[in-house]
């Protein structure tokens, strides 16, 4: 960055979202765009890749607390095993990438570039198991996939490569296999609302929008500000299909083969997307204090006569900070200004500012500015520690709160199609209607309005009961949350399925 014009966002959040989006993403130094001839690939620079180990540090802790082990399978799938499970290659088949040579020599059978990884994991799940006594066997890798889009492509919401974690396991019965489904449902909703201050839906994807292969895939949902749909986090439960297909089997007590119930479920960098678009405004980059790489910068504030005081007292006020654990970094930089060094360090998307000047530095206290909203307040140097605290706490709950309100207020009720489509054009968000739940009632709308089913409730609650389907007027089984998505064609419904 070499001047002020550089650090600025030029586009509108709420009128050009998607070259706004674009603009943070370059100028907040999170990622580049790949070489030239490899559309769909991005460089991930340190400071989005720091996000990312944040997101990767606080799921794994979560999943090793509840009996999952990592391990790491080849990224490299031999076509016959891939086709053991005619569902996933029906599913993932267009968006395949594929190794046929090595070097001069043409290979024996063709390689897959693992798109999901089923089909590699599974033939080892049915090696380690044996009896009762191996189960339940939960494994998870951190590794990226590629699914070869053809279609436009956003940093971290859509790529051709992309990074991910994939747990997969397998139970001695479906109760236990759904259990798992959803207590990984769970980590993935606390994951966004407790360490990305997002709110979420949870639901079901429709019959037809399952993961191939799936009996039942489940979903967290995040409302972005532009009124779209992005599918956060998927957990399936796969029945005894891949276990027949791969021969996951076990013995029970009574020497009786039986087929295992396996689950799988994953996270990509699609949070991280999500993050970005709900949280940053025209400035640059916001981020809560739970996820941020630096989640305080110390700006001093001097003229010639007053440095030394104030670097010495800010370097005081970053050594108490630093040996409470806070990320803090002291911006001591004589060749920019004040307000050069605010902008850039907003534009970044550090939650606290910490302004230290020849008062502060006198009376010894700080000045805090909040990042979202701008916001200051005094701080003194006694109960430092505890005041900043606070103030990470207040800006996690702004931004919270702020998501929260753009979720609530855009959850409406449809009983007909005519509404349905209005609503949705009118306002985008969550729609809520009856579904008959039949898919062409859903493929009705989507070519009409490119809006889609995103879930259906868990539970059996809802607003269907004793009313009829929105869309054909037939008895209406279920209600179905209608909205536009990133990105809601054929092919993306495959991708999302993560």
């Amino acid at each position: 960055m070499t001047d002020e014009q550089e650090l600025g966002i030029t586009k509108s959040k709420s009128h050009e979202t998607g070259e706004w989006y674009a603009e943070v993403v370059q100028k907040a130094g999170l990622a580049d765009y790949g070489p030239d001839g490899m559309s769909g690939f991005i460089i991930t620079r340190p400071r989005a890749y720091a996000l990312w180990e944040a997101v990767q540090s606080y799921l794994d802790s979560r999943f090793k607390q509840t009996g999952v082990q990592n391990a790491y399978f080849p990224l490299f799938i031999p076509k016959s095993y891939l086709e053991r499970e005619k569902d996933i290659v029906e599913g993932f088949d267009p968006e395949v990438a594929w190794v046929d040579r090595a070097g001069r020599n043409e290979l024996e059978e063709p390689l897959a570039v693992r798109p999901t990884s089923e089909s590699i994991i599974a033939p080892y799940l049915a090696q380690w198991i044996r009896s009762y006594r191996d189960l339940p066997l939960r494994v998870n890798q951190w590794t990226s996939v590629v699914r070869w889009e053809a279609t436009e492509t956003k940093p971290f919401f859509r790529t051709k490569e992309f990074l991910w974690q994939e747990g997969h396991t397998a139970h001695r019965s479906r109760p236990s296999a759904r259990q798992e489904m959803m207590r990984r449902l769970d980590q993935y909703v606390d994951t966004y609302e407790d360490l990305l201050a997002i709110p979420v839906l949870r639901g079901a994807k429709p019959e037809h929008d399952k993961f191939p292969g799936a009996e039942t895939t489940t979903t967290v949902e995040a409302l972005m500000p532009d009124g779209k749909s992005v599918q956060g986090a998927t957990s399936h439960y796969l029945g005894t299909g891949f276990a027949e297909a791969f021969d996951i089997t076990y013995t029970d007590e009574n020497e009786i083969n039986q087929p295992t119930h396996t689950t799988s479920w994953g996270l990509s960098w699609r949070a991280l997307g999500a993050l970005i678009m709900t949280h940053s405004d025209e400035q640059g980059l916001v981020l809560p204090p739970t996820i941020a790489p630096t989640q305080a910068v110390i700006v001093p504030i001097w003229q010639s006569e007053t440095k030394a005081a104030v670097l010495e007292y800010a370097g005081e006020i970053e050594e108490t900070l630093a040996a409470a654990d806070v990320s803090v970094h002291l911006d001591d930089r004589d060749d920019r200004n004040p307000g050069f060094k605010y902008n850039e360090w907003e534009l970044r998307g550090v939650p606290l500012r910490i302004e230290i000047g020849p008062n502060e530095a006198g009376e010894k206290t700080v000045t805090l500015v909040h990042r979202p909203d701008g916001e200051s307040e005094m701080a003194s140097r006694e109960n430092l520690v505890s005041e900043v605290t606070t103030a990470f706490d207040r800006i996690y709950a702004k931004l919270y709160a702020a998501a929260e309100e753009t979720l609530n207020s855009n959850v409406r009720q449809a009983m007909s199609r005519d509404e349905l489509l209005g609503t949705i054009g009118r306002h985008g968000g969550y729609v809520q209607t009856p579904w008959c739940g039949e898919e062409a009632c859903e493929t009705a709308i989507k070519d009409e309005i490119a809006a889609e089913i995103v879930m259906v409730p868990l539970e059996e609650e809802g607003i269907h009961h004793g009313h009829s389907c929105a869309i054909c007027d037939n008895p209406a089984t279920k209600t179905a949350y209608f909205a536009k998505s990133y990105w809601n064609t054929a092919s993306i419904i495959i991708l999302h399925c993560r």
